[in-house]
């Protein structure tokens, strides 16, 4: 009973209800299956020449760095890495390292280690006016942090369908800036093509795209069961609102960083730190299996590098935020952490 009317429908719905999430067109928005694939896809479609580099920093998710890897090899570029600072936060060691030879910015707004942040709206300005390419991956905040498009004005934007915006895996999405919408897509599906919508001329060949960002979908992108889920989930953070989200989840983050300093550990400063994620950095190395240990006891975080991550979400409250506390406590006197 489902017919190709339904397919259509579900995925413009999709389209439209995330381009309002951040303040976009419907026709801006390809959905994909992951960050890779349209990290690629925007990798694809820019140009490094010889001597010209593309700037990611240490440490970042490697979705939003092989890509680059593989562009720079192959047209004589290279990739500038700006190290993790120790002082001033990132925003300010991107800043210095922007010079008239980087032509492409690829940045998330926090760093997904950590959730310490980086403030795009003072850099967009400086990376734009040197002719640059900015191509953001906000996997990590998409869902609690608001995202302003006409400040920043980037040339691609990649996220997750899961995480922060609560849908399933292998629905992602790929915001193309209009004079972007024009480039090459990775696979030359039907689908993308002009006049797909009617299978029964299928067979009548056209070299002409579907406007807007359409040419970038995946193939086989019309699943039935994730892309419903995934609306619902949109709309659902659209109906809370980001901004009664982050109220919620303040208190939480403040209690969490206030009881782990007490207990020895060290979060980025509150200037630095995102809303919804915190970096509990400990004065040596914790051991490796402490994430497994917490899990007995109910608690579930992840460790990355020397670094604890802690991401509360909607579902917890003050009382998980004890047990958390509690419970590394415990494993610290016990010399588990």
């Amino acid at each position: 009973r489902l017919t190709s009317g339904f397919y259509q429908e579900i995925m413009q719905g999709l389209r439209q209800t995330f381009a309002q999430l951040i303040g976009a067109r419907g026709d801006d928005i390809a959905l994909i299956p992951s960050v890779s694939y349209g990290i690629t896809t925007a990798a694809k479609n820019l140009k490094l020449g010889p001597g010209k580099r593309v700037l990611v920093i240490e440490e970042q998710f490697p979705s939003n760095v092989y890509p680059w890897q593989m562009l720079a090899a192959r047209e004589g570029g290279e990739v500038l890495t700006v190290k993790r600072p120790k002082e001033g936060g990132w925003t300010k060691a991107i800043e210095e390292a922007l010079d008239e030879r980087v032509a492409i910015v690829a940045l998330p707004n926090l760093h997904w280690t950590d959730g310490s942040l980086i403030d795009l709206e003072a850099l967009a300005p400086k990376i734009h006016g040197l002719g640059a390419a900015l191509v953001l991956d906000l996997s990590q905040s998409l869902g609690v942090m608001p995202l302003d498009l006409e400040k920043l004005r980037p040339d691609y934007v990649v996220s997750v369908g899961y995480k922060w915006l609560l849908g399933p895996y292998g629905c992602s999405y790929f915001y193309v800036a209009p004079h972007r919408q024009g480039g090459q897509p990775i696979e030359d599906s039907w689908s993308g093509r002009k006049g797909a919508e009617d299978s029964s001329s299928l067979t009548n060949y056209t070299e002409e795209y579907l406007p807007g960002a359409r040419r970038f979908d995946v193939g086989e992108q019309k699943d039935y069961i994730t892309l419903p889920m995934a609306e619902a989930a949109l709309k659902q953070i659209l109906d809370w609102g980001t901004p009664r989200i982050i109220e919620t989840l303040k208190p939480l983050m403040g209690k969490l960083a206030d009881g782990a300093e007490a207990l020895g550990l060290k979060p980025p400063p509150k200037e630095e730190r995102a809303p919804h994620i915190l970096g509990l950095a400990f004065p040596e190395a914790p051991a490796r299996d402490l994430p497994s240990r917490l899990a007995q006891q109910g608690v579930y975080v992840s460790l990355r590098g020397n670094t604890l991550r802690v991401s509360p979400h909607l579902y917890n409250d003050e009382r998980d935020v004890e047990r958390f506390l509690n419970a590394l406590d415990r494993l610290r006197h016990r010399g588990a952490a």
